[in-house]
C-alpha cells in the first residue's frame, strides 16, 4: 500500500486538484481514496493507475456536485487556489507536464462536473477516449460530445489547447515599469481591446466583486493599484513559478498578499487573474 501511495500520489493529487480547483480538497480526496484502497481485494488492483484514477474522479465528481451551491454563494468571482508545488520537489515534472495553465483552470469553472472530468482527463493527463469512457462510466461517443461542449463553453478552439507558453521576462519588465511609472499609453498598448481582469477576495479582503472588462477600465484599475501609498512603503513583488508557470507574488511586509497570473495572446495581455483570498494563499 505504501508503494502504491508513493507511486501514484502525485498523479492523483494533480487530477483531483484540477477537478476541484482546491489543493485542500485534492489532498482530502487522495487520502480518502487510499483509505478505501486498503479494503479492496488486491485482484482488483491489477491495473492500479486506471483503478485509482477512476476512484479519485468519482470522489471529485461527488465533491463538485455538493460544492456547486457554495460556489454560487461565494462573494465575488471564484478562482482556483494557486499552488507552488505538489507534494515535494521530486514531482516538479508532474506539475510542468500534467497541469493545465491557470487560465485554463479558471475557465473550467464554466463546465459541469462531467464536462470538467472529461476535459481534464483528456487535456491534462492525455487519456484516450476509450480510457476516459471507462474511467467516467460513460460511452466513448458521449465523452467526445462532452469534450466538444467543453471547448464551446470555454470559448477555445482545438488549436488553442496546444498554444500558449510563458511570457518573456523583457515583456514583463516593460509592463511593470509602465505601471510603476504611470505610463498610461504604454499600459494601454500592451492590453488587448477585450482584456478581462478577475480578482478573488472571497469577501475576506478587498477585491473587485465583478470582472473588469475593456482595455481602459483594466488599465485604470491596475494603475490605481500602483498609485496606492503602500507601493512607496512595505509592498513589494517578485516573480515565482506558481502552478508551473511564471506569476507575480505581491508581498506586504514579507507576507503574501496576492498572486497574479497573466495570459497573453498574439502579444497582448488578454486575461489577468488576481487571487487575494488569504485562505487560498497558504500553499504559495
Amino acid at each position: 500500500m505504501i508503494e502504491l501511495y508513493e507511486r501514484y500520489k502525485g498523479l492523483l493529487f494533480g487530477l483531483a486538484y484540477q477537478l476541484t480547483g482546491s489543493a485542500a480538497d485534492a489532498e482530502d480526496a487522495v487520502q480518502d481514496v487510499f483509505v478505501k484502497v486498503q479494503h479492496i481485494d488486491p485482484e482488483r488492483l491489477r491495473e492500479p493507475k486506471a483503478y485509482l484514477c477512476k476512484m479519485i474522479t468519482n470522489r471529485c465528481l461527488d465533491h463538485l456536485r455538493s460544492a456547486r451551491i457554495r460556489r454560487e454563494q461565494y462573494i465575488g468571482p471564484w478562482l482556483p487556489e494557486p499552488i507552488a508545488q505538489y507534494y515535494d520537489d521530486s514531482l516538479e515534472e508532474v506539475v510542468r507536464h500534467d497541469l493545465l495553465s491557470y487560465a485554463m483552470l479558471a475557465l473550467l469553472e464554466r463546465l459541469s462536473p462531467s464536462e470538467r472530468a472529461v476535459f481534464v482527463l483528456r487535456e491534462a493527463l492525455g487519456f484516450d477516449y476509450p480510457a476516459i469512457a471507462e474511467l467516467t462510466g460513460k460511452s466513448e461517443q458521449n465523452c467526445r460530445k462532452l469534450m466538444s461542449r467543453s471547448r464551446a463553453k470555454m470559448g477555445i478552439a482545438e488549436e488553442e489547447l496546444q498554444a500558449g507558453g510563458s511570457i518573456e521576462q523583457a515583456w514583463i519588465n516593460r509592463f511593470v515599469t509602465a505601471l510603476s511609472e504611470g505610463e498610461v499609453d504604454t499600459v494601454l498598448s500592451m492590453l488587448a481591446e477585450d482584456v478581462v481582469l478577475i480578482s478573488d477576495g472571497g469577501g475576506k479582503i478587498s477585491a473587485a466583486v465583478r470582472p473588469i472588462q475593456t482595455r481602459e477600465r483594466v488599465a485604470q484599475f491596475l494603475l490605481g493599484i500602483f498609485r496606492k501609498p503602500q507601493w512607496a512603503g512595505s509592498m513589494t513583488f517578485e516573480m515565482r513559478q506558481i502552478n508551473g508557470e511564471p506569476a507575480f507574488v505581491f508581498l506586504q511586509e514579507g507576507e503574501v498578499d496576492s498572486v497574479a497570473f497573466l495570459e497573453r495572446r498574439e502579444g497582448m495581455l488578454q486575461q489577468l487573474f488576481i487571487v487575494r483570498n488569504p485562505d487560498k494563499l497558504k500553499r504559495v
